[in-house]
């Protein structure tokens, strides 16, 4: 696996798990999806996205999926990206919409899962923090080949996926990859970051839990 940055020590992303995702990680009857925004979606951009961000010259075309109220969007948008935002919750959306720090002209908003993921092709970012994991595992290859195929080569993927080892493995919420497993999607892509995490943790609204996280940003090469 190509490689800039790669780290497999636990705690390589000091307290990132207590500040996870912006994608509601349990079923819509036991989660209080308005908490659940309200804790999250005013924390600062994730290190991944920055990181992405920091690697382009210029601004393009992004799309941030399980986007969530917006956490890591502002930051896209405030650098003049163009940004499809798509979250499966109109919760989500309907947050995004109502701050009053996004410019709407760059925005496009989409409510849609991803079992069902459309994208347009020659997108230069992708963003997934914390949200493909909990696509159903049978759709999974389907998703990471639509993300791979709409990213234009020297594009970037940057997001946060489960390892095998994290505590919700078997809850049938998320969908876990092994290592060798993320490596093996990442094989179309130039490795710029790619830090492994694993501690005990909370999720924001307070549950205990183990954490096993990948952190990735990918640049992919050319075929």
């Amino acid at each position: 696996m190509d490689n800039q940055n790669t780290n497999s020590t636990p705690n390589s992303f000091p307290n990132s798990a207590l500040d996870c995702s912006d994608s509601p990680q349990n079923t819509a009857e036991k989660r209080d999806w308005q908490a659940y925004y309200n804790e999250t979606g005013n924390r600062p951009p994730r290190k991944t996205i920055l990181t992405a961000l920091n690697s382009f010259s210029q601004p393009g075309k992004a799309v941030d999926l399980g986007c969530g109220v917006g956490r890591d969007t502002v930051e896209i948008l405030r650098r003049n990206w163009q940004v499809l935002a798509i979250d499966k919750q109109p919760e989500a959306i309907a947050g995004l919409l109502a701050r009053d720090n996004i410019n709407r002209e760059l925005l496009t908003t989409q409510v849609m899962s991803f079992e069902e993921l459309q994208l347009p092709q020659g997108v230069d970012l992708i963003n997934a923090s914390f949200s493909l994991s909990f696509c159903h595992k049978d759709a999974w290859n389907n998703l990471w080949e639509t993300i791979t195929n709409a990213i234009s080569i020297g594009g970037r993927f940057s997001g946060n996926l489960f390892g095998d080892r994290d505590s919700w493995r078997d809850s049938g919420m998320i969908h876990c990859l092994s290592r060798e497993e993320m490596e093996s999607c990442l094989k179309p892509y130039e490795i710029e970051l790619f830090e492994e995490e694993e501690n005990f943790g909370k999720t924001p609204l307070g549950e205990e839990r183990y954490w096993h996280i990948f952190h990735v940003v990918a640049r992919k090469k050319a075929e």
